[in-house]
């Protein structure tokens, strides 16, 4: 006689294996993580939109931060005006105009011959005291004689 072979039908399997999509998202957490802080760093400037000429003169008088040939630091409020100042005098000063008139612009004029990161460092002293715009004074280039 013949043996009856029974063959057992395999149930589908309901779960769903996981583990290739916590390794998707232990990349993407570690991309993340090594990019966050390269997004976060850096100073905002609003430069100006015009194509001729120069910004208005804002109607409430504005504080300038001067950065000099030799990277001194002057600012144009205190007592000291000619005295050079530290980025943390900077702040202070900055921080204490702008709570009796916050809407107070901050300027930043630097020498053509100072470096960048001088200039830089003077405008991280006006955003760590609380300036939300913090622009820069150039003067505009000499037309040559025609």
């Amino acid at each position: 006689m013949l043996k009856r072979v029974r063959r057992h039908r395999r149930r589908p399997m309901s779960d769903i294996n996981v583990v290739p999509y916590i390794d998707v998202m232990l990349v993407l957490l570690v991309i993340f993580m090594v990019t966050a802080p390269l997004i976060t760093q850096g100073v905002k400037v609003n430069l100006p939109q015009a194509k001729a000429g120069g910004i208005p003169s804002p109607t409430v008088e504005s504080v300038i931060i001067t950065v000099d040939q030799f990277g001194d630091y002057y600012i144009d409020i205190g007592e000291d005006k000619h005295q050079p100042a530290t980025e943390r005098i900077i702040a202070e000063r900055v921080r204490t105009v702008l709570e009796y008139k916050p809407e107070t612009p901050i300027l930043v004029r630097a020498d053509k011959e100072v470096p960048y990161e001088k200039v830089l460092w003077a405008m991280v002293a006006a955003q760590y005291a609380g300036a939300t715009n913090v622009g820069l004074i150039t003067a505009p280039p000499l037309r040559a004689a025609p």
